[in-house]
């Protein structure tokens, strides 16, 4: 396997690194440029099956999940301490694979998830209850039960995850899966596998017995011999909902746990009384961050009719500040999709919205001057009804649509309207208002005129509906890695 990186682009098996069984390769594009930066192995079955039974092996022999959470912690911490010391290569790599801008890659790419698993090992795990006394209880008949409520690690689990914030959504499994005491097979996507990778040697260097965490590179296959292989007792899937409705099916079979962290299509919501400066901004970073690639990003604008003319008019003029380029380039705002397929496929949506006859009120082509790399201009609809494709199928892509609405109870209407409840936000110079909108939203989780407390490891993150199943971040994660077993005797 060849790479242009000092680390190794081997899949970490057992402890190992190994170019496995594979007889193939996937080939690393930078987005931007559309140039090959690394190839990785393209895991065979064997080769993940092998992953799987060392991770067995760890739970079920090694010393990890009967550590006690101190010590887990201290491993944790010398991962984090290790990943912060090499903070400026992740930057570089997701720069290079993902196409994030710098100022992206600097903080939500690499910088909040190692806050996130400092978090896990300072305040989390100490803090935890894993075990609980059950008080002695008269039983009708039976005399007197107590016992104790003990909190276990669930397990091995499959950790797949997807290529839009590739370091951000493999920390955000991995944290909660080890902190509990589990073992697991991490696969990233494979258009952005490289800072995954990277994280065996986080693992190596911080002394993480082997088996514990195990990594493979692959396609849809090498998931699929994963969510389905009898020794993984929990699948944590993050991506669209129509993969993650294969992964639920795939996973039925044997009953394992599934969490997923899908698609939004997520409604902000502006008030008349709305500070229009803090909305349109909001609005605007819903779609440039990105590129639009976030499931969580707010990219359904609702704005009442009063405002709705100068909202767009500042919006747009927003738009036009828009500068789309090399991510690597500080004045850059907006980088490239992941893929030519990527863009096609929102191309083909930008198009659908227009014979469906909204109003293509900014962008909607290529940036002229970019020949290489797979950009789309950001781009926005007005003119737009909730029952449009547009307004109700998540582009992954740098488009935002606009819809008007009267009051408050059609804002709610509007924003319930949709198969997802991932994310959303209010603004209104209301406090309780906001508050009080914002109780009504299904969604998991609402920003009240802006702020960034939304990726706070204090904070669950997930969604209702079609969003997903389960919470991720903080105590709310670890929760979905331990099973609660009762230890009950007769009081003598």
């Amino acid at each position: 396997m060849t790479t242009a990186y000092a680390f190794s682009t081997q899949l970490y098996l057992d402890g190992h690194r190994t170019d496995g069984r594979a007889t193939t390769s996937l080939v690393v594009r930078n987005p931007a440029t559309e140039e090959p930066i690394a190839e990785v192995p393209d895991a065979g079955p064997d080769d993940v099956r092998r992953a799987v039974e060392a991770a067995r092996r760890a739970f079920d022999e090694g010393p990890w999940p009967r550590m006690r959470p101190r010590e887990r912690a201290a491993v944790l911490l010398r991962m984090a301490e290790e990943m912060e010391r090499r903070l400026p290569e992740l930057v570089a790599v997701n720069m290079a694979e993902a196409g994030s801008v710098r100022a992206l890659a600097e903080t939500l790419q690499t910088r909040v998830p190692v806050a996130h698993l400092r978090d896990m090992a300072e305040r989390v795990l100490p803090a935890f209850d894993w075990e609980r006394p059950v008080a002695p209880t008269p039983v009708p008949g039976l005399g007197i039960s107590q016992g104790v409520l003990r909190r276990e690690a669930f397990g091995v689990c499959a950790l797949i995850s997807a290529y839009n914030f590739p370091f951000f959504l493999s920390m955000m499994k991995v944290i909660p899966a080890l902190a509990a005491g589990c073992t697991a097979v991490l696969k990233p996507a494979p258009a952005t596998p490289l800072e995954s990778l990277l994280i065996g040697d986080f693992a190596d260097a911080a002394g993480l017995p082997p088996g514990v965490l195990n990594i493979v590179t692959g396609d849809a296959e090498a998931g699929r011999v994963l969510t389905t292989h009898p020794m993984v007792d929990l699948v944590s899937f993050t991506g669209s909902d129509t993969v993650g409705r294969l992964v639920y099916g795939q996973a039925a079979a044997s009953l394992k746990k599934v969490v997923l962290e899908l698609g939004g299509k997520s409604a902000n919501l502006v008030r008349a009384d709305a500070d229009l400066d803090g909305a349109v901004r909001s609005s605007l970073a819903g779609i440039v961050t990105h590129a639009g690639q976030g499931c969580s990003l707010l990219t359904r604008t609702l704005v009442h009719a009063c405002v709705h003319d100068e909202f767009v008019a500042r919006l747009t003029e927003g738009l036009a500040q828009v500068r789309t380029g090399d991510p690597a380039d500080p004045a850059t705002t907006m980088g490239p999709l992941i893929s030519a397929a990527q863009r096609d496929k929102v191309e083909k949506l930008i198009r659908t919205g227009e014979e469906e006859g909204a109003r293509l009120a900014y962008g909607g082509r290529r940036p002229v001057g970019l020949e290489r790399g797979w950009f789309v201009e950001p781009t926005l609809f007005t003119d737009v009804d909730n029952s449009m494709t547009v307004a109700r199928t998540e582009f992954f892509g740098p488009v935002g649509v606009v819809i008007p609405f009267a009051d408050d109870e059609e804002a709610v209407r509007i924003a319930n309207d949709s198969p997802y409840g991932l994310a959303a936000g209010v603004w209104s110079a209301d406090p309780v208002a906001a508050y009080e909108i914002a109780a009504r939203i299904r969604a998991g989780g609402v920003a009240v005129n802006g702020g960034s407390a939304g990726v706070s490891p204090r904070v669950a993150f997930g969604g209702y509906k079609q969003s997903g199943l389960g919470r991720e971040w903080g105590e709310f994660g670890l929760e979905e890695y331990v099973q609660t077993k009762s230890v009950t005797w007769a009081a003598r």
